[in-house]
């Protein structure tokens, strides 16, 4: 019986998460495990502190989320041949929706780059690996890509 049956992993699209995409295939072929690719898209509220028109904001996360689940396809594609692989885009906080998915999911381990941000860059966006790991009910595989 494998030990990872579900692995989830949350990628942001940034030069990270192709070698976090990696680890995850790697994973998925060692242990014939299905992947579930995630990119969270930030909420309405993550939108208001920038001023802009209430109405707006729902327009702008639905443009968000569409090119995103391009982006997602894409991505599925070129990094996860040769496993059962899948892409799902949400809105919401990164760190919750995670660990919510994780719950759903029945994922066996969560594998998820860190990018070590410090000073003004960690208080203002927070770290969202830090949050996966304190509040995730399945191990947690952080790697900081170089």
């Amino acid at each position: 019986m494998s030990m990872f049956k579900r692995i989830l992993c949350p990628v942001d699209f940034s030069d990270a998460s192709a070698a976090i995409a990696r680890t995850a295939r790697e994973f998925a072929l060692k242990f014939d495990a299905d992947v579930l690719v995630v990119y969270v898209a930030p909420s309405m509220i993550q939108y208001e502190i920038f001023d802009l028109p209430a109405a707006s904001l729902p327009q702008l996360v639905g443009d968000i989320v569409s090119g995103a689940e391009k982006t997602m396809a894409d991505f599925v594609t070129k990094h996860f041949e040769g496993v059962r692989a899948t892409g799902k885009v949400v809105s919401g906080d990164a760190a919750e929706a995670i660990v919510n998915l994780a719950e759903a999911d029945k994922a066996d381990i969560i594998i998820m780059a860190t990018h070590g941000r410090q000073g003004l860059n960690r208080l203002l966006f927070g770290s969202v690996a830090e949050k996966v790991v304190k509040t995730s009910p399945v191990p947690v595989m952080t790697l900081r890509p170089e």
